[in-house]
């Protein structure tokens, strides 16, 4: 991994590259073609062309240079009205372009005003008109100033060049994923002040700079919701995302003061609404920021349910990530809220009757809860399975019995990868494993509970085919009194499965059912426990 010196270094690498690419090649491209046309045919004029010389100039450039104070006066004039309509051009392209954006993205026009780039060219342009107009009054009838006169052609020609490159960065400078990347940049850095000021006033400004900066980020996504734009949608949901773990890299060295709610935070409308019990707790957890990030990934997720069920995906995904960086960091408090925004995209997904988005927002959920297995947090892995196993009993409830058998599926997976792990506290998972059937028992919904079995049997064979026949028979003990013709069923169902793939495309990539041979010829023992004695 390369270290902080060593991206920093890079980082001047990649700027200077690209101020090579956006301003000097084009301005010398240019600059060197238009010297090079008037050199070369201003020469040919000086030495065919030009009439007889009746001058001491010996060379095309003394002539040049030998500016005649009464027939310059007009060129000098002309100099600062050149400059300064090319000032209006620029400002009028410039000016429009910028309010099209500003249109759609929120911020754009302060952005703009705040780039140093943008800035230089505006000054620079104001510097050559006013310069210009003193040039433009400096000339005598026996006296020109050259070095002035030089240096306004100098001024004019380079506001000439400038305009093409220059737009060419004003069109870059507002491209979506551009503005994105500046906001979540300024965003980060804002919160770097923050967290190493001591001064309280310094620490609410820069939270409430903070704070703009991942709200600019969520209008940004809700408007690409609404125009159907995934691509800047996508862009703007993972900004959050690198915020937030670029955020949980400067978060130990934070002064007290940066986790203390502000004025500027207590009347933000998401902290407004809150609870005090609730705000002194947030301060306790030091997890302001992060509930922030994942309070809007929770309005992004309800705004996009059932729309653009893509971003759906991909907030479940990046509240992952946040979620495993939290483990590797240690930070108990915020797998706790990581959990409660989950289970939160979970039940509005049930609610919404979404069955496919609930389908992949639980493989991210398993797969969160299997990355805290391997860093050792069994707390919270435990907790992650208690939490799916009741979402299990609401899809069900509702009637959405697909979704009960994928989180039988997924904790079956992780009673696997716990024994896997070598984890102590895998018989405690298996017992909320066989707790997830028993509310479905007793109702008519035949396919839930046998969807819920058959995970349960996958994993009794994954057991024997492991040596662990003590946990195989536990299975075993729990599905006893179950009608020899649905474990006939199950049986068939789970034998008849002999490939991974699924015949449609998915995510999880591999279908529920299926078992490695060895595992699959296991079953044979453990169904033969089921039989009655004697047969």
């Amino acid at each position: 991994m390369p270290n902080d010196e060593e991206r920093r270094s890079r980082a001047r690498e990649g700027r200077t590259r690209s101020v090579g690419r956006t301003w000097a090649l084009p301005i010398a491209v240019l600059l060197g073609a238009a010297l090079f046309v008037f050199a070369t045919s201003y020469t040919l004029d000086h030495r065919f062309f030009g009439g007889p010389h009746d001058h001491s100039a010996e060379n095309a450039l003394e002539r040049f240079l030998d500016f005649d104070p009464v027939t310059i006066t007009d060129a000098i004039s002309s100099l600062a009205g050149n400059i300064a309509t090319i000032f209006g051009i620029v400002v009028t392209v410039v000016s429009i372009i910028v309010q099209l954006s500003a249109d759609r993205y929120t911020g754009v026009a302060r952005m703009f005003l705040r780039d140093r780039v943008n800035l230089g060219v505006m000054g620079f342009y104001l510097v050559a008109c006013v310069v210009g107009v003193w040039t433009s009054f400096s000339l005598h009838h026996d006296f020109v100033p050259r070095a002035a006169l030089l240096a306004m052609m100098g001024m004019t020609t380079i506001g000439l060049v400038l305009m093409a490159p220059y737009f060419g960065y004003v069109f870059w400078f507002l491209e979506p994923m551009n503005i994105v990347r500046r906001i979540r940049r300024d965003a980060i850095r804002q919160a770097e002040r923050g967290a190493a000021a001591r001064d309280p006033a310094e620490i609410a400004a820069a939270q409430s700079s903070t704070l703009g900066g991942m709200e600019e980020l969520t209008d940004l996504t809700s408007n690409s919701i609404s125009g159907k734009d995934k691509i800047i949608a996508s862009g703007a949901v993972d900004a959050l995302r690198d915020f937030a773990l670029a955020y949980l890299e400067l978060k130990p060295r934070a002064s007290e003061g940066w986790f203390r709610l502000g004025e500027g935070l207590r009347d933000n409308p998401d902290f407004v609404a809150m609870d005090p019990e609730s705000l002194v707790d947030l301060e306790g957890r030091r997890t302001w920021v992060e509930w922030k990030v994942m309070r809007q990934y929770l309005g992004i997720y309800n705004e996009a349910l059932g729309s653009m069920r893509d971003i759906n995906y991909l907030i479940a995904i990046d509240t992952r990530y946040v979620g495993e960086a939290a483990s590797r960091a240690g930070d108990a408090e915020l797998v706790g809220l990581v959990y409660r925004f989950m289970n939160s995209y979970l039940r509005a997904t049930l609610n919404a009757r979404e069955v496919r988005t609930a389908y992949n927002v639980l493989n991210q959920y398993r797969l969160l809860v299997e990355s805290l297995l391997r860093d050792g947090s069994a707390d919270a892995a435990r907790e992650g399975v208690r939490h799916m196993i009741y979402y299990g009993h609401v899809s069900f409830d509702m009637k959405l019995t697909f979704v009960t058998e994928t989180i039988a599926y997924d904790v079956g997976t992780l009673c696997q990868q716990a024994h896997e792990l070598g984890r102590a506290d895998q018989d405690e998972m298996l017992s909320q494993f066989l707790e997830l059937d028993r509310p479905l028992r007793s109702q008519s919904q035949e396919s839930a509970l046998l969807g819920v079995r058959k995970a349960q049997v996958k994993l009794a064979a994954y057991y024997l085919w492991r040596g662990e026949e003590a946990r195989a028979r536990r299975i075993a003990d729990d599905l006893r009194d179950e009608p020899p013709a649905r474990r006939a069923q199950i049986r068939a169902a789970l034998e008849g499965v002999t490939t991974k793939d699924f015949w449609e495309i998915i995510d999880r990539g591999r279908n529920f059912e299926y078992m490695p041979p060895e595992q699959r010829a296991c079953m044979a023992t453990f169904f033969s426990w089921l039989e009655p004695r004697g047969v």
